[in-house]
């Protein structure tokens, strides 16, 4: 919609919770998971991306931050604030769009988890998480749980790098994981990226790469080089073995990020 992360009464979106807003279908019944000040619940029921919406958040603060947000724009009936662990604040099949922002992938695998445990996950069709870390372990846990990654965006906004990462239940989707995680030739085959591979790049970014990913892996090469140069003044047998190991992710990523179109970048 044309005001989509743009002010809407006077609720401005950063372009992280604008690309997460983006990701959301028209008409969903949402739950955003540690909505903080609810700034994305109140725009998707501004911008008819949700006719009801659920705020959920553990502290206090931010809870309270989210209820007066909710008063402020008036929309106090449409989105409920509610205090709580994860999915903890949401009925079984009461939504069917979870957002969850801001955390570290391991934690936002884990509210899932137990959410799912818990039968939360019932009637769900889309999942749009940004981790601030551990992406893979997230696209490792959506793989190994029933969910397909559709779609994937990275961005930089205010010096930080963020994934945007979409995903829909395997029963409500045609796309399968098979194809998603199908060897992927760059280069005209000269370098084969493999489920491990994408599975840590990431297989929707690693199709349409931007300078933003390619910064983020020249970043992550700078950091192993950093590990490596620690390793080396040990002796261990276990060190030679780690010291393998890295060198072979910075050949991978390296090998990667040159094959990608430099017209992108």
């Amino acid at each position: 919609m044309d005001n989509v992360g743009g002010i809407m009464n006077n609720v401005k979106l950063s372009n992280r919770l604008q690309c997460l807003l983006e990701q959301i279908p028209l008409g969903s019944r949402l739950a955003d998971i540690g909505s903080d000040h609810a700034l994305l619940p109140i725009a998707a029921v501004q911008t008819g991306k949700a006719v009801f919406a659920v705020a959920g958040e553990v502290n206090p603060g931010p809870f309270e931050a989210a209820r007066k947000g909710v008063a402020e724009a008036g929309k106090g009936s449409i989105i409920s604030v509610r205090r709580g662990d994860g999915l903890d604040v949401i009925e079984p099949g009461e939504v069917n769009c979870i957002t969850i922002a801001g955390m570290g992938g391991a934690l936002i695998a884990s509210i899932l988890e137990r959410g799912a445990a818990g039968g939360k996950l019932k009637g769900v069709q889309v999942l749009i998480l940004q981790p601030n870390v551990g992406e893979d372990i997230l696209r490792r846990w959506l793989l190994g749980n029933g969910w397909v990654l559709t779609a994937e965006s990275i961005l930089e906004e205010d010096g930080k790098l963020y994934e945007v990462l979409t995903a829909v239940s395997e029963e409500e989707g045609s796309l399968t994981n098979e194809e998603v995680y199908r060897d992927l030739n760059l280069n005209e085959g000269a370098v084969v990226c493999g489920k491990e591979t994408l599975l840590q790049m990431g297989p929707w970014l690693l199709k349409a790469p931007n300078r933003v990913f390619r910064d983020k892996w020249q970043g992550e090469i700078q950091k192993l080089e950093g590990i490596l140069a620690s390793l080396s003044r040990s002796e261990l047998e276990s060190a030679e073995t780690k010291r393998n190991r890295i060198n072979a992710q910075i050949k991978q990523i390296t090998e990667v990020l040159q094959c990608l179109p430099k017209d992108k970048l």
